[in-house]
């Protein structure tokens, strides 16, 4: 049970602060980055839950978020060592990425295809859903800066990744189910190159985004798989592996 007497303690003046298993680190620590960004994509969503109708899947869908992200910032504040705890350490599991993946699903099942890459934008439940989708990416290149340094739990990993796919998805949802979403369109401002290359990269891309939306996609995603460009995109042959 967290109990808070005091907010302020004064132990952090110095620049550092406590885990959840004591030690101090620096406040600039590469643990505590992903913490802070963690809490950062919890912040956001707070602030889209107040564009969404509170009757909604999708209210409850972000509420049940939130308190994930709690867990996640719990699972990362308590370090991964070969030494025996005094208790049972909070920790992200795989039901919760497998949950938040049946989420995708349903929402996906009612979206229209994708024929290009979208512009964050549309409505205002969209933008701050693409929005909260950025920090979330942002969190998770903490969290990988950190597994390169240190340990950290797959399931942890695997449920910030899905998270900004969730997030991704359900910004299409609210522009009307995909109807009212605005379409990148390459080149519309300038001159389009005209390098074989750049043109064999946006054919990469586009094939890229209709993968990850196909049933292909669907079930690398389950097993915690990337959807990465495959051979060289100069080539003109195969992208996608």
């Amino acid at each position: 049970m967290v109990k808070l007497n005091k907010i302020y303690t004064r132990t952090g003046d110095g620049g550092t602060t406590g885990l959840a298993t004591g030690p101090r680190r620096n406040k600039s620590d590469l643990r505590l980055n992903a913490i802070g960004d963690v809490d950062e994509t919890n912040a956001t969503l707070g602030l889209v839950r107040l564009e969404v109708d509170s009757e909604s899947a999708m209210a409850d869908a972000l509420k049940r978020i939130q308190n994930d992200l709690f867990d996640l910032g719990a699972d990362l504040a308590t370090p991964e060592t070969d030494e025996a705890l005094s208790y049972e350490p909070l920790r992200i599991v795989s039901a919760q990425v497998a949950w938040l993946e049946g989420e995708i699903d349903r929402l996906n099942a009612a979206l229209s295809p994708l024929t290009s890459f979208i512009l964050p934008g549309g409505s205002r439940l969209a933008s701050g859903l693409h929005m909260a989708r950025t920090v979330c990416r942002r969190a998770e290149r903490a969290m990988v800066a950190l597994g390169a340094e240190e340990q950290v739990g797959k399931p942890a990993l695997c449920y910030i990744n899905r998270l900004s796919d969730y997030l991704f998805v359900a910004a299409r949802h609210a522009n009307d189910c995909g109807r009212a979403d605005i379409l990148w369109v390459p080149g519309k401002t300038g001159d389009f190159p005209k390098n074989t290359w750049f043109r064999a990269m946006i054919l990469c891309q586009n094939r890229q985004m209709k993968l990850f939306m196909s049933p292909i996609g669907k079930r690398a995603r389950s097993k915690g798989r990337n959807l990465t460009l495959g051979r060289d995109a100069r080539s003109g042959s195969k992208c996608l592996d």
